[in-house]
């Protein structure tokens, strides 16, 4: 099983919504309310630029969740396994990859912010990308998304357009505009 760079790490593959609800639901929802703290990529130091193939990192008042996308509509979904001071090796290809947590302005901007709601977004356009499940993190003044930009990662944080429909995952009930409307 390829290890996405980082030694030991197993990825843990779900496809299709339902099979993300019944495994992840839970968990998604208890980061409801906790403080972003940060966000990590894996940076191609030689070409200075993101690179999409490898892990995103989010951490959440110390519950790190660990996405990353692979083929058309597969998605890992794992919790505090990686150890970002540790080094990436892309399975020996002599890329030279280092965490970075700067890597987006946009970041820069949530972080510290509440964890408002987590949606999943479901593509339902009709090419094929069609039931590709995307984790949205949604905060009182923006989103972060990872979606499968097929066969790598994606990074989007603007709200989803209609081509998206949002399965939101909720620890508990609350007005819907509780955190406003990203």
């Amino acid at each position: 099983m390829f290890d996405f760079g980082v030694s030991g790490y197993r990825p843990e593959w779900l496809t299709g919504l339902s099979v993300i609800v019944a495994a992840q639901r839970q968990r998604l929802a208890r980061l409801e309310g906790r403080r972003l703290t940060r966000v990590l990529v894996v940076w191609d130091v030689d070409e200075d630029a993101w690179f999409a193939d490898g892990l995103v990192l989010l951490d959440f008042d110390g519950e790190q969740i660990e996405i990353v996308h692979e083929r058309f509509d597969d998605v890992s979904i794992t919790w505090n396994t990686v150890d970002p001071a540790q080094p990436l090796d892309w399975a020996g290809q002599g890329f030279q990859l280092r965490w970075r947590d700067d890597a987006f302005q946009e970041v820069a901007a949530l972080e510290g912010e509440v964890l408002c709601s987590i949606e999943l977004l479901e593509y339902v356009g009709e090419d094929m990308a069609k039931g590709t499940v995307a984790p949205s993190f949604v905060f009182p003044n923006g989103r972060i998304t990872i979606y499968n930009a097929l066969d790598e990662n994606g990074i989007e944080f603007d709200p989803p357009d209609c081509r998206y429909a949002r399965h939101v995952v909720s620890a508990a009930d609350k007005p819907e505009d509780w955190c406003g409307t990203w």
